[in-house]
């Protein structure tokens, strides 16, 4: 059996990716506050709340996994920086999204910055499918 060697790059990203678990960790302390009513929101803002807390753990988890199997494919150059580097963007930017386009005193539907949500999604499934194609094709 082969043993898998994590690159150089791929050992950076995941160093930093588990440092942002301590921001999700504080996302569950304040989704606490929420569900006991001691931060006044919408429903419109709950909901967008517990998905953008969700997509955060997910999504990093699987960046973080993608960053094992990125290594183990045969892609170069800004394929294999995609295949990296996809997910936990994605993770960043969807979790942000929902966020964002949720803020302000009594919001019932997103503002503007629902874009991110959208940039997010484009920058998971570009991630997802280079990894794909990357791992069949290795």
């Amino acid at each position: 059996m082969e043993t898998l060697a994590l690159s150089t790059e791929s050992r950076m990203i995941a160093g930093a990716v588990l440092l942002t678990i301590v921001t999700i960790e504080f996302g569950g302390w304040f989704m606490t506050r929420i569900a006991r009513g001691g931060v006044p929101m919408t429903d419109f803002q709950r909901s967008f709340a517990r998905a953008g807390h969700g997509h955060a753990g997910v999504l990093v988890l699987l960046g973080l996994i993608g960053l094992l199997y990125a290594d183990a494919t045969g892609l170069t150059g800004v394929l294999l920086w995609t295949a990296r580097l996809g997910v936990p963007v994605a993770a960043i930017l969807m979790s942000g999204g929902f966020f964002a386009a949720s803020a302000g005193r009594g919001a019932t539907a997103p503002n503007r910055f629902v874009w991110m949500l959208w940039i997010g999604a484009l920058s998971l499934a570009a991630g997802v499918l280079t990894l794909g194609v990357g791992l069949l094709t290795a």
